[in-house]
């Protein structure tokens, strides 16, 4: 039996009778071989069929994000329409642990605030490269328009009699603790997804002449319940209580329903809640979430789109959406 013959039964299965293959595999088995070697063949063909996602948290934490998982999502429908494969990287391991693990794609998608030296690395070696939710010269862009979808929902909230407010923000400074902004905070420059949602809350509440104090803006260091509900309970013991609550996340914002809720208030008749991404839990809340899409499935699928198809100087960014449920007046 031909060398050829057997590539086939691996690889071109169409080429052959169905008992033919069969009896190829089974005998393939019996050896002991059960396909062609991916890390040989890319070393013969120059590709591997393998897309890396380098995520910016740990890969236990972002498994466990439902934002994360909404973008893996979109690149893996891509991916498998495609016969590629995924691998995930973290930007939390450090160059010498995932080097080896890096020469193995075709090309890579950067999902979060940029490692400048992982990226750069990557650059250096020719291969593709789209980031999202992020931005760097030369290379493709997935992004949405932050900035404008945190306008339109505080616009919306902060239209109540007599709103006083209180930001349940997220990433917005380098601390590992739950606490306070200071005014020299609020001074910093930055592109970074958290400080345009910032800046569109404080833009729509100074449209509307509804004042939110520094004092009254908190940094949330990771989206999880854990840190959110701290956050949560600061606010809501202050004094006067905040009656809107803008919160980055959906996560941080289902934190926020379920302390207001033990606290026997009112939502939104004595607070109302927003969030920001449009997970599935927000709208199966009780009562629904009010939250903008950003579209995070459609995120995923344009950037692998980009990375496969594209001219590599992209830089697409998505509409978001805003969704008004009943946890808001």
């Amino acid at each position: 039996m031909s060398t050829a013959t057997v590539s086939n039964a691996f690889n071109r299965p169409d080429q052959l009778s169905a008992k033919l293959r069969e009896r190829i595999l089974r005998e393939a088995g019996e050896l002991g071989y059960h396909g062609p070697n991916l890390a040989a063949r890319t070393l013969r063909r120059g590709e591997s069929e393998v897309i890396g996602v380098m995520l910016l948290d740990s890969l236990k934490y972002s498994l466990s994000d439902p934002v994360a998982n909404q973008l893996l999502q979109g690149i893996a429908e891509v991916l498998v329409e495609r016969d590629k494969h995924m691998l995930l990287l973290s930007n939390r391991m450090s160059a010498t642990q995932q080097r080896g693990a890096e020469s193995l794609p075709d090309g890579f998608i950067f999902y979060g605030a940029i490692n400048q030296s992982s990226l750069e690395y990557i650059i250096k070696t020719g291969k593709p490269v789209v980031v999202v939710d992020s931005q760097y010269n030369g290379t493709a862009s997935v992004n949405i328009d932050n900035e404008k979808g945190a306008y339109s929902i505080a616009k919306h909230a902060l239209q109540r009699e007599d709103a006083r407010a209180a930001i349940l923000g997220l990433r917005l400074i380098e601390s590992n603790r739950v606490c306070r902004l200071t005014a020299a905070d609020l001074n910093t420059e930055s592109k970074e997804v958290s400080h345009s949602r910032l800046s569109g809350y404080l833009k729509a509440a100074a449209e509307l002449n509804c004042d939110i104090a520094v004092q009254n803006i908190w940094h949330v260091p990771l989206n999880e319940s854990g840190f959110a509900e701290i956050a949560v309970k600061e606010a809501l013991n202050t004094h006067p209580r905040p009656n809107v609550l803008l919160c980055m996340s959906d996560i941080i914002a289902l934190s926020a329903m379920r302390v207001a809720k033990e606290m026997n208030l009112r939502i939104p008749e004595d607070i109302s809640i927003t969030g920001f991404d449009d997970i599935p839990e927000s709208a199966r809340a009780e009562p629904p979430l009010t939250t903008v899409c950003q579209q995070s499935i459609e995120k995923g699928r344009v950037a692998a789109r980009l990375l496969l198809d594209g001219t590599g100087k992209e830089n697409v960014v998505l509409e978001t959406r805003l969704v008004l449920r009943s946890s808001t007046i």
